[in-house]
């Protein structure tokens, strides 16, 4: 058995054609949603993802702006950036790129943003939302899964859903879209024991640790559905948590990496502004 790709790419391109076309009849009432993105310092990787979200931005129609900051800029100096975007009717998104300078605490800095202007879903108003299943914006890569998997017509309720990884990014946010889809979740950590004793009851497993080919074939329940949020650099080139080659002979559904869920994070993110924007004319 080889098992079916969950073809991520395809799945954010038609979120992404979704949104331009919403965005399209925003217009014509005179709201055009728009998103500002705060980079501070000049962190090689940092300036790649801005300028993909740009990109993304400029394709939908979006207003796009980007504020480059110093990397000297002080918490302080930041905080009143934020203030001002918080104030801008025509700003309804704002994302500030992570990580930030070690001496700018990046906890204040997220809970300064406005809730309803946070697209990331980091906001702990935005985080209790979700755990009490209030709408509220969800972080881009775990609501991304979700909307792959639904698009791919596979069933979630009554599923086990393993999760590795426990991060306030993906892994604890997925486990809460999971259990609001009726899954029993089961999450696992590096402190768990016997990892595979537990991956191999999945009937879906997410892995979002960062370890390379960390699952193998041996850990994952035949025809399962293995999501793999995983990116690690090698010499060799981009890999997953999850060793592909081996898995798919296992699993009846694998998201491949790159293609996979990476693709989807940015949809998610230009859906989130989108939404944002609807919600600010209430």
């Amino acid at each position: 058995m080889t098992a079916r790709l969950l073809d991520g790419k395809k799945v954010a391109q038609g979120i992404r054609e979704d949104v331009a076309k919403k965005t399209e009849e925003l217009k014509s009432v005179g709201l055009k949603p728009g998103l500002t993105v705060v980079l501070v310092g000049d962190d090689p990787a940092s300036k790649v993802y801005v300028g993909q979200k740009e990109k993304a931005c400029r394709e939908v129609g979006f207003k796009s702006d980007l504020l480059e900051l110093s990397g000297a800029t002080t918490q302080e100096e930041l905080l009143e950036v934020i203030g001002r975007l918080n104030g801008d009717p025509s700003v309804h998104g704002i994302l500030v790129q992570l990580p930030l300078p070690r001496r700018i605490d990046p906890d204040a800095v997220l809970e300064a943003i406005d809730p309803a202007k946070d697209v990331d879903g980091f906001h702990p108003v935005n985080v209790g939302h979700l755990v009490a299943g209030i709408p509220c914006m969800v972080p881009c890569t775990p609501l991304g899964v979700v909307r792959m998997l639904e698009s791919y017509g596979i069933d979630l309720a009554g599923k086990h859903a393993v999760i590795v990884g426990r991060s306030a990014i993906v892994g604890k946010p997925m486990a809460h879209l999971l259990l609001a889809k009726d899954c029993t979740v089961t999450i696992c950590h590096s402190r768990t024991p016997d990892l595979a004793s537990f991956t191999r009851q999945a009937d879906l497993l997410v892995a979002a640790v960062g370890r390379p080919r960390l699952i193998t074939a041996d850990m994952v329940k035949p025809g399962a559905v293995v999501v793999d949020v995983g990116i690690n650099r090698l010499e060799t080139g981009l890999v997953g948590d999850v060793d592909f080659e081996a898995v798919r002979e296992v699993a009846g559904w694998v998201t491949p990496v790159p293609g996979g869920v990476g693709p989807l994070t940015i949809a998610m993110l230009l859906e989130n502004t989108l939404t944002a924007a609807i919600r600010s004319r209430r």
